[in-house]
C-alpha cells in the first residue's frame, strides 16, 4: 500500500515539475508576466477538464465548437499563469496569498487527475445509456408494427406504425446531429438511420390499405440494418434489453413508492415479457436474482402488503443496478 501511495506521489509530483518546466520555457521565450496564483490556475485546468469532458461527450454543433475554445484558453492560461482579460482589468490574483505545499498540490493534482478519469468513464457511460434508452423506445414501435403486421391485424399494426413515425424523426434529428461517443467513429450511422427512415416512410399507405404480410417482409429489412448498427458499434444485445427492462422496471418502482397495488399488478405482465427478454440471453445468477425480486415485488402487491412494497422495490432495483454497472 505504501509503495502504491509513493508512486502516484512521484507521478503526481512529476507532473508538477512537467509543469513548471513548461512554465520556465514560456515565461523565458515570450517574458510573461503571471498575474495567477496557484489556486486560480488549480481552478483554471480542473474548469478545462469539465469542459472538455461536456463537449466531447454531451454536446455537438457550435456549443462542442464553442466548449473546445473555451477549454483551451483555460488550459492555456492554466499553465501559464497569465489572462488576457486580468491584464485589461488590472486583476492580479498573486496578490492574494494562498499558502502551498507539496501536500496541497499533489491533493489538487490527484483531484484533477481523478475529475478527469472519473468523468469520462461516467460521461461515456450516461451517454451509452441515453442512447440505448432513445433507441429501445423508438424500436419498441417498430417491434410492435413488425409482430402485428405479421399477424394480419391492421389496427394495432397501423397504431404502432403511427406512433413509430412520431418517434423516430425524433430520434434522427438528434443522432444525425450529436454522436455520443459510443457511435462517434461509426461513419456509416447517419446513412443508415436515415435510410431506415425512407423505408418506413413509403411503407405509410401500404400499412393502412396494402397487403400487410407484404408490409410485413418490407419491414424485415429494417432489422438486420439495426443490427449492424448495435453490432458494429459494439452493444452487446444484453445491453440493449437490460435498457429496455429498465424502462418498464421504472414503472413497478413508482407503484411501489406510492403503495399502488393494483397499478403494480397492471404494469408487472409487462415488465414480466422485457426480463423475459433479458433471460433468453443470460439467466445466471445474477439475473436469476433480479426474477426473485420482481416476483417478491408481485406476490407482497397480490396480497396488499402495501407498507412493504417500497423497500422490496428498492431491492427490485439494487439488484438490478448491479447487473447493469457490471454488463450494460
Amino acid at each position: 500500500m505504501n509503495n502504491w501511495f509513493q508512486n502516484i506521489k512521484c507521478g503526481a509530483w512529476s507532473i508538477r515539475q512537467f509543469l513548471n518546466n513548461i512554465n520556465l520555457l514560456i515565461n523565458k521565450n515570450m517574458k510573461i508576466i503571471k498575474n495567477e496564483n496557484i489556486l486560480d490556475r488549480f481552478l483554471r485546468i480542473f474548469i478545462f477538464e469539465l469542459l472538455f469532458i461536456g463537449a466531447f461527450f454531451w454536446v455537438s454543433g457550435w456549443i462542442k465548437l464553442f466548449l473546445y475554445i473555451f477549454s483551451a484558453l483555460m488550459l492555456i492560461t492554466g499553465i501559464t499563469g497569465f489572462c488576457g482579460l486580468y491584464k485589461i482589468f488590472k486583476i492580479d490574483t498573486t496578490k492574494f496569498i494562498f499558502s502551498t505545499s507539496k501536500i496541497k498540490i499533489f491533493i489538487a493534482i490527484i483531484a484533477i487527475i481523478l475529475t478527469g478519469g472519473l468523468g469520462s468513464y461516467y460521461s461515456n457511460f450516461f451517454t451509452k445509456k441515453f442512447f440505448l434508452e432513445d433507441y429501445n423506445r423508438m424500436n419498441n414501435y417498430y417491434k410492435q408494427a413488425l409482430f402485428f403486421t405479421g399477424q394480419d391485424k391492421r389496427t394495432e399494426a397501423k397504431d404502432n406504425y403511427n406512433k413509430l413515425m412520431i418517434e423516430y424523426p425524433i430520434f434522427l434529428h438528434k443522432y444525425t446531429k450529436y454522436h455520443p461517443y459510443v457511435i462517434m467513429n461509426d461513419k456509416k450511422f447517419n446513412a443508415d438511420i436515415s435510410d431506415v427512415y425512407n423505408q418506413l416512410l413509403s411503407l405509410k399507405e401500404e400499412i393502412s390499405n396494402g397487403d400487410l404480410l407484404a408490409v410485413h417482409k418490407k419491414l424485415e429489412l429494417v432489422r438486420p440494418i439495426y443490427q449492424d448498427i448495435l453490432k458494429r458499434n459494439g452493444f452487446s444485445m444484453l445491453a440493449v434489453v437490460l435498457v429496455d427492462f429498465h424502462d418498464a422496471m421504472e414503472k413497478i418502482i413508482s407503484a411501489a413508492d406510492v403503495k399502488d397495488s393494483s397499478g403494480l399488478i397492471a404494469v408487472y405482465p409487462e415488465v414480466d415479457l422485457k426480463l423475459q427478454a433479458v433471460e433468453e440471453i443470460a439467466n445466471d445468477g445474477e439475473i436469476k436474482t433480479i426474477r426473485q425480486k420482481l416476483n417478491d415485488v408481485y406476490e407482497l402487491a397480490k396480497n396488499g402488503k402495501n407498507n412493504e412494497l417500497s423497500a422490496k422495490a428498492a431491492e427490485l432495483k439494487s439488484s438490478f443496478v448491479k447487473v447493469y454497472m457490471k454488463r450494460g
